[in-house]
């Protein structure tokens, strides 16, 4: 495999953390039944690397 074979960030690990009615937060499992309703009713929005256009 040649460097130009491997992804940028390839391997690295990020922990996902959302904004839900004004705080940060990484997981859902201490919200209540409204506050996970509201991030289930909220536009997901897909993540591109704009590497497509390449």
């Amino acid at each position: 495999m040649s460097e130009k074979d491997i992804m940028i960030g390839e391997g690295v690990k990020f922990e996902r953390i959302r904004r839900i009615t004004g705080y940060l937060v990484g997981t859902l499992d201490r919200f209540n039944n409204a506050k996970r309703a509201e991030e289930a009713d909220r536009v997901k929005h897909s993540v591109t690397t704009g590497l497509e256009r390449i």
